[in-house]
């Protein structure tokens, strides 16, 4: 295929708590924070895995576009506090020892690691604003 490359940049999730995220992100998984932007619940975090500098999720308050209705707002919440908002999936090289590393800080368990029929080891966690991270390890 001839054109441009395009790449991925930044993701975004929401976050209800943002000292809870970074404590999450930051302190569970060993994302680098890379900005902090805003105060108090109304703050922007951008983090992403050491050793990849042009891949982040940026971390926001749900639902702030002004575009989007009460109603909306009252489904997106009640959707986050289910866990089926939204979900990210990343990768280890060791998935037990981020397993391990993720449960220690009292991160909410979702899975713990198991070899699935897929061909795939994966764990899942539920991140402070009810967010799926799922974390997988490939034979």
């Amino acid at each position: 295929m001839t054109g441009p490359a395009i790449t991925i940049h930044a993701g975004f999730l929401p976050h209800t708590d943002p000292e809870a995220s970074l404590a999450f992100y930051r302190d569970g998984l060993g994302f680098e924070v890379r900005l902090d932007v805003g105060q108090g619940t109304m703050r922007w975090l951008t983090v992403g895995p050491p050793g990849q500098p042009d891949v982040s999720i940026v971390l926001a308050p749900p639902a702030v576009d002004p575009g989007v209705t009460d109603d909306e707002r009252r489904t997106i919440t009640e959707m986050m506090a289910k866990g089926t908002y939204t979900a990210v999936l990343l990768a280890s090289n060791d998935l037990d020892a981020a397993f391990d590393r993720l449960q220690a800080s009292g991160a909410e368990v979702v899975q713990e690691p198991v070899d699935q029929p897929y061909g795939v080891r994966d764990c899942a966690f539920r991140d402070p604003a009810g967010t799926m991270v799922r974390i997988q390890q490939r034979p």
